[in-house]
């Protein structure tokens, strides 16, 4: 509860708790990384389900990856509510900020990994479930902790972050094979120029708070913006794969081949001066290139059906 609702009496608490404390839920939820893994495991389905589309599937897919999704926002913050509030960036956030208490936080974490789970296990298929529980462990018990310890956490973290459009395509009933392989590997290889950009620009609250990203590690003239161009090579010919696996036609391929150009030169640029106004023009690149990708994929895919 804010300052500003405790001084209002009895009638303004009433008002104000319920806003104040849906606020605080959104936050923890993280919704915008919420809402991008959605789009991601909605293109995972549709592109998986090859033109068969059960709206009711979809959705309760999206609501069972989408509640274990939250529930490691949930998770990760109540496990890291100590480093968080050695940082301006999430000092405020509800836990943090004394708003919320960390058993409270727990609970609700726990009950979303539980039901999400459930949800997906029972309306849904067992491989899509037990991917889903062991991207939350994956996360929660192996990244988090890591961040602490060494900066390959980032792999770590990059394995969970590439799943969301796996899991669209096992929701659809695809199995682990090419086409699974091919979403997550462009996922995967995106996120490392996007997160090193990230990592550059709040470089001085992660230090403040003991964590090990990589440009921390060695100084002005660290490996981040290097790595990040590796990545960003990687990605083009994993970006064909698409194609090739015969999921979407020559639009994609061009769509995704001139992006996939633009993010290089970006990492590149990136590379040559790690400044902080570098970092937030490549991390502007990446959230254009990834959805344009895979909205171009869905399209072109469905082109090819008709």
């Amino acid at each position: 509860m804010s300052s500003a609702s405790v001084t209002t009496g009895l009638s303004g608490r009433e008002a104000a708790l319920p806003l104040t404390r849906f606020g605080d839920y959104l936050q923890l939820s993280k919704p915008r990384i919420a809402v991008m893994g959605m789009v991601a495991v909605a293109v995972g389905y549709l592109v998986g389900c090859e033109g068969t589309v059960v709206i009711g599937e979809l959705l309760t897919a999206c609501v069972g990856i989408a509640s274990v999704a939250v529930s490691c926002s949930f998770l990760n913050q109540w496990y890291e509510q100590d480093t968080d509030r050695r940082m301006d960036r999430t000092a405020n956030r509800p836990v943090p900020g004394g708003r919320v208490r960390p058993a409270e936080v727990l609970l609700v974490g726990l009950l979303l990994m539980f039901g999400g789970v459930g949800l997906l296990l029972v309306s849904v298929n067992t491989l899509t479930a037990v991917l889903s529980f062991l991207t939350l462990a994956l996360y929660v018990a192996v990244y988090t902790p890591l961040k602490r310890v060494t900066f390959l956490c980032t792999v770590f973290g990059a394995v969970s972050g590439a799943m969301p459009p796996v899991l669209g395509w096992t929701a659809a009933g695809g199995s682990l094979d090419g086409g699974a392989l091919a979403l997550f590997l462009l996922l995967f290889a995106w996120q490392f120029p996007h997160f090193l950009a990230i990592a550059t620009i709040y470089r001085s609250d992660y230090e403040s708070a003991g964590l090990r990203m990589l440009p921390l590690v060695r100084g002005e003239s660290n490996g981040a913006g290097l790595v990040g161009v590796v990545y960003a090579c990687v990605l083009i010919p994993i970006s064909v794969m698409v194609w090739e696996q015969g999921m979407a036609g020559n639009l994609y391929l061009t769509v995704a081949l001139t992006g996939g150009v633009v993010y290089l030169v970006s990492s590149i640029r990136f590379l040559l001066d790690q400044s902080r106004e570098r970092a937030k023009q490549l991390v502007l690149c990446s959230i254009v290139y990834l959805p344009t990708v895979l909205l171009t994929m869905t399209w072109d895919h469905y082109r090819l059906l008709s």
